[in-house]
């Protein structure tokens, strides 16, 4: 008793009689300094029975016990959760209290824990005390090494339950399970949009600031996302990392050689409802269903025009800003889009890649492949809804209507004369300027329009295009088919 009244006198007085002959620490009572003293000896006198664990104190070894029987006797109290140790309730508990009484005394940052509040600490001094033997890369939190070693033994230690399949990070696998389970505990403020991962809220919310915090040093174009920056890197390199196996074609993104596959297995898993048309990946079965629904959801910030893709949005967003980033390394001519620049390039070249599979022409570009194919195939999908005359040219088309509307928007600067084609007043401006681009190859004739020289050529082939429904004569001209048809008709030509 008097040994015990004597402890307590000390837990008041502050007194601590017994001192470590080792590191001079001085302890209250006996049994502290007994306990202290093994971290200097090593002493483990406390082995667990299931795995022969040692332990300096007799708590320490009780408290690893529960990882054996599962016992959990410390109980919250605000939502039942239970846990095997006391300290371990107690952090928890700030939970609900919001209680953080570790406090950063470089920024003022407070914490819950004493370990965050250390490994926050490493930010101010730059401390990274964990090394990895093989690469020397150097980390400021153990878990983050042991993390890091993964890349080196190729471990994978998660496992996810659903798939089988494994990871090196437990975080990877806790966001993996989301594809599972359909959490989305990431919410955007502004639209209530969420998302999987924080990343990609992060990203999403640019969309609302604006922010573009990626900049190319090449031609300060700016980006939301790192990745859009190094893909648009690759227009400034040239770099086409991504290569088919096939036929050895090399894309700079990899949804490019995604797409590009499936012209080698013409697999098309992807059908429309309405029209049964097949397409090999999903992106562009959603971007053909709007030429069915009509969707634009792509707008204009400037001119309010709406778009059903995103890349049409993006080019003609040049048109406003006057940007012309690609430039012709012949003649130094800039343009808004690679591909124009591509088109261009057959100019100097001479290539004509798209070849008519029924006569064998040949042409630069494969709308005009298009335009040819109607020739052969008679198809006029332009129809006029004044007259319901149909084109196979759309550009026909808007000329033809012009015979309705009465337009001539081309005016000639020498007589004011009016045309309701660019060709029309071209054609005219010879008469003017006197030039004759068009020369025969038989006499080195030559004419102002390419018409007439067509009309000449007759003379030296002797073909004769034009006859006459009464007697069948034929001309080589119209003009003379129509004075010859007068004979029959009996009207005379007023002079």
């Amino acid at each position: 008793m008097q040994s015990s009244q004597k402890t307590q006198v000390q837990t008041h007085t502050g007194e601590k009689p017994y001192g470590c002959e080792e590191c001079s620490r001085q302890f209250s009572r006996l049994g502290h300094l007994k306990t202290h003293v093994r971290t200097h000896t090593g002493e483990k006198p406390y082995k667990c029975e299931e795995c022969s664990r040692q332990f300096s104190r007799l708590g320490q070894l009780k408290t690893h016990v529960r990882t054996h029987t599962g016992e959990k006797p410390y109980k919250c109290e605000e939502c039942s959760r239970q846990f095997s140790h006391l300290s371990t309730l107690k952090t928890h508990m700030r939970t609900h209290t919001g209680e953080k009484p570790y406090r950063c005394e470089e920024c003022s940052r407070q914490f819950s824990r004493l370990g965050y509040l250390k490994t926050h600490m490493q930010t101010h001094t730059g401390e990274k005390p964990y090394r990895c033997e093989e690469c020397s890369r150097q980390f400021g939190q153990l878990g983050n090494l042991m993390t890091h070693m993964h890349t080196h033994t190729g471990e994978k230690p998660y496992k996810c339950e659903e798939c089988s399949k494994q990871f090196s990070q437990l975080s990877q696998l806790k966001r993996h399970m989301r594809t599972h389970t359909g959490d989305r505990p990431y919410r955007c403020e502004e639209c209530c949009w969420q998302f999987s991962r924080l990343g990609h809220l992060k990203r999403h919310v640019r969309t609302h600031t604006g922010e573009k915090p990626y900049k190319c040093e090449e031609c300060s174009r700016q980006f939301s996302q790192l990745d859009n920056l190094k893909t648009h890197m690759r227009t400034h390199t040239g770099e086409k990392p991504y290569r088919c196996e096939e036929c050895s074609k090399q894309f700079c993104q990899q949804s490019g050689l995604m797409a590009h596959m499936p012209t080698h297995t013409d697999e098309k898993p992807y059908r429309c409802e309405d029209c049964s048309g097949q397409f090999c990946d999903l992106g562009t079965l959603i971007r053909h269903m709007r030429t069915h629904t009509g969707e634009k959801p792509y707008k204009c910030e400037e001119c309010s025009r709406q778009f059903s893709r995103l890349r049409t949005l993006k080019t003609h967003m040049q048109t406003h800003t006057g940007e012309k980033p690609y430039r012709c390394e012949e003649c130094s001519r800039q343009f808004s889009t690679l591909a124009h620049l591509k088109k261009h390039m057959r100019t100097h070249t001479g290539e004509k890649p798209y070849r008519c599979e029924e006569c064998s022409r040949q042409f630069s570009e494969l709308g005009n492949l298009k335009k040819h194919m109607r020739t052969h195939t008679g198809e006029k999908p332009y129809k006029c809804e004044e007259c319901s005359r149909q084109f196979s040219h759309l550009d026909t088309l808007k000329t033809h209507m012009q015979t309705h509307t009465g337009e001539k928007p081309y005016r000639c600067e020498e007589c004011n004369r009016q045309f309701s084609t660019l060709t029309h007043l071209k054609s005219h401006m010879r008469t003017h300027t006197g030039e004759k681009p068009y020369k025969c190859e038989e006499c080195s004739r030559q004419f102002s329009q390419l018409g007439n020289l067509k009309t000449h050529v007759r003379t030296h082939t002797g073909e004769k295009l034009y006859r006459c429904e009464e007697c069948s004569k034929q001309f080589s001209e119209s003009g003379s088919l129509k004075r010859h048809v007068r004979t029959h008709t009996g009207v005379t030509l007023q002079v």
